[in-house]
């Protein structure tokens, strides 16, 4: 078996780089240096295509976070060309809001619940673990979860989104738990709402909301790649040492 010879730039892995966020947290980290292995679900967009022309440094994967058997094939690909990975943002995730948005006195959609259950909550956990042989050996070993405001339980004031709001609950906790079993080995992670964002996560673009994916993806991304060490200086919060749901303007979310 050839040995992948180990790589002088810093190694990410993006979920979701399609479009939007994915894509947005990718290009950005190509023009940091990073190298990049970008999982594509939708090859019928360009975009993805359109930054390999450009940087060398990036790698399409095929990966379907839903898929069991997609995520391991996407892990046996990363490992034939990469030694390690340094940083994995998990960004794929998808919204029903033709049918979530329904309230309990309508008829529920079960099916589409299921699937963002299975993308949102159970697709970053399968990453986790089929990615972290090659996170092992990583000094960084950064693990980034893009949750959102509406996985939290106190702050909960919706009346519906069931599948959503839950999918990200559960994201919440499957990331509570892997902290706790990882933080003691020197993992350290990044739970973190973007904020609204005009992107496809519904299938259409969401013209209504307030931020382009570039622009969120600036702050994301800084926040993801700074340490979090404790300094007696700063406020508590700035440790590794506690898990946190942060959003694009720094506040911490209860979840």
């Amino acid at each position: 078996m050839t040995q992948t010879q180990p790589s002088t730039e810093p190694i990410a892995l993006v979920t979701g780089a399609d479009r939007g966020l994915g894509q947005a947290l990718t290009a950005a980290l190509l023009a940091r240096g990073w190298r990049v292995f970008a999982g594509q679900y939708m090859p019928e967009w360009p975009q993805l295509g359109e930054l390999a022309a450009t940087y060398p440094l990036l790698s399409l994967v095929p990966l379907d976070v839903s898929s069991d058997e997609s995520v391991a094939a996407a892990a046996r690909s990363v490992a034939q060309q990469a030694d390690r990975v340094d940083l994995i943002i998990n960004c794929a995730g998808v919204l029903s809001p033709h049918t979530d948005g329904r309230s309990i006195r309508e008829e529920q959609d079960y099916d589409e619940m299921h699937r963002m259950y299975r993308v949102n909550a159970l697709g970053p956990l399968r990453v986790v673990e089929a990615f972290l042989p090659l996170v092992e050996p990583s000094a960084l070993k950064r693990l980034c979860f893009i949750s959102s405001e509406a996985g939290s339980i106190n702050r909960a004031e919706r009346t519906s989104w069931f599948g959503y709001c839950s999918s990200k609950t559960a994201l919440n906790m499957a990331v509570r738990l892997l902290f706790n079993r990882l933080r003691p080995r020197g993992y350290t992670f990044r739970l973190y709402h973007p904020g609204w964002m005009r992107t496809y996560m519904s299938g259409q673009r969401n013209e209504a909301a307030t931020l382009e994916p570039e622009q969120a993806a600036v702050s994301a991304l800084g926040y993801f790649l700074q340490d979090r060490g404790y300094d007696p200086h700063l406020a508590p919060r700035n440790d590794e040492d506690r898990l946190v749901l942060r959003d694009n303007r720094g506040v911490e979310w209860p979840f």
